[in-house]
């Protein structure tokens, strides 16, 4: 058992639960945050030290960051404004002694200022904390997350990236890189990893594979950017931020310029990266309209 004792922020998301478990398996006392100390009982017991971390509660800081040196972090889509609401809270965490922060930022993002990962990379850079930056492309999950009632109850794919290409990957596959970097400081120190699946898909091919999956057809629809907006915030409820947020990640696609693919994967889990039809099939059963509705959580 490996005695320091490990923050993961979002433990209770697609990344954030690979990320606890891949560390629990190596023996690592685990600190998870989640919105509430409750919601990460529920998911991981008595495993874990489970507290509750808002980056805009300063009141929920110190327990979450005492006795912690080296985290896991991950923005939650919500906070659009990261100087505002997650700076503070992060000048707090390495007052408190930590020393190691990885965290999970966006493909690009060192060249897409617009997103607010690169205002987190940017103050990382600079803090004199040891940083891992895992740029991980678009996630497989947010088709059964995110966008799950536009596939399950609509069956169309709303995203405005137009004809481009995305590098798809797995959360599996993120999470694993990320606990990879926090158990081996050394390795991961002060680097940048683009994380991505092995094959760039548009989403006509994505609606392809759903409907050979699901054994319905599923239309991609390719709206403008004026109407995802208005169909992300007003049909599917996303915050403003994230509504912002999104939309500049899909033109990125849109521009061509989120097609790069890495081999990031293969050399931490002698393996190929998980598939977008392997996970297609894999949660197939999420997007069937007769399935009853759970409480899914995004990456």
């Amino acid at each position: 058992m490996r005695t320091d004792l490990i923050l993961v922020t979002g433990a209770t998301g697609n990344v954030g639960r690979v990320v606890v478990e891949r560390l629990l398996a190596a023996g690592c006392r685990v600190r998870a945050a989640g919105r509430t100390a409750e919601s990460v009982t529920q998911i991981f017991g008595d495993r874990v030290d489970a507290v509750t971390l808002d980056f805009t509660d300063h009141t929920t800081w110190t327990a979450a960051f005492e006795g912690i040196q080296r985290m896991f972090l991950l923005r939650p889509p919500q906070l659009g404004k990261p100087k505002k609401q997650m700076l503070p809270a992060l000048e707090f965490a390495k007052k408190s002694g930590v020393k190691q922060i990885v965290f999970l930022s966006l493909q690009g993002a060192e060249k897409n200022k617009v997103v607010p990962h690169a205002a987190i990379e940017a103050w990382l850079r600079t803090s004199g904390v040891t940083w891992t930056f895992v740029r991980a492309s678009f996630f497989h999950q947010n088709l059964s997350t995110t966008h799950l009632t536009d596939v399950r109850d609509r069956d169309e794919i709303v995203v405005p990236a137009g004809r481009g290409a995305t590098a798809f990957v797995d959360a599996e596959d993120v999470g694993a890189i990320a606990a990879d970097a926090l158990l081996n400081p050394l390795t991961h120190a002060n680097t940048a990893t683009t994380v991505t699946g092995n094959e760039a898909l548009t989403y006509e091919q994505i609606a392809l594979i759903l409907s050979a999956e699901l054994g319905r057809t599923i239309r991609y629809a390719r709206p403008g950017i004026a109407r995802y907006i208005w169909h992300a915030r007003h049909t599917l409820g996303m915050p403003w931020g994230m509504v912002l947020v999104t939309a500049a990640i899909y033109t990125t696609a849109r521009l061509g310029l989120a097609a790069n693919l890495s081999d990031e994967v293969r050399p931490v889990l002698g393996r190929d990266p998980i598939g977008f039809a392997e996970f297609a099939h894999r949660e197939r059963q999420v997007w069937n309209p007769a399935s009853t509705p759970t409480e899914r959580h995004t990456a």
